[in-house]
């Protein structure tokens, strides 16, 4: 799935459908579940830009 660039980490998990909640996104974040370009990514609010990978478990998500 792409997510446009600009939408920060919790709005992509939501939008992709890995999250029901911000709240679900803020604790699977927090725990280090997730990685921006192969690095851990603990700020819920980071704005992602066009060609970052977001990572988790086995879903991967594009922006752009």
């Amino acid at each position: 799935m792409r997510i446009p660039p600009g939408t920060t980490l919790g709005q992509a998990l939501k939008a992709a459908d890995l999250v029901g909640s911000g709240g679900e996104a803020k604790v699977l974040i927090q725990a280090g579940e997730v990685s921006v370009n192969g690095e851990i990514e603990t700020r819920r609010g980071r704005k992602l830009e066009a060609g970052d990978v977001v990572e988790v478990g086995d879903e991967r998500l594009e922006i752009g």
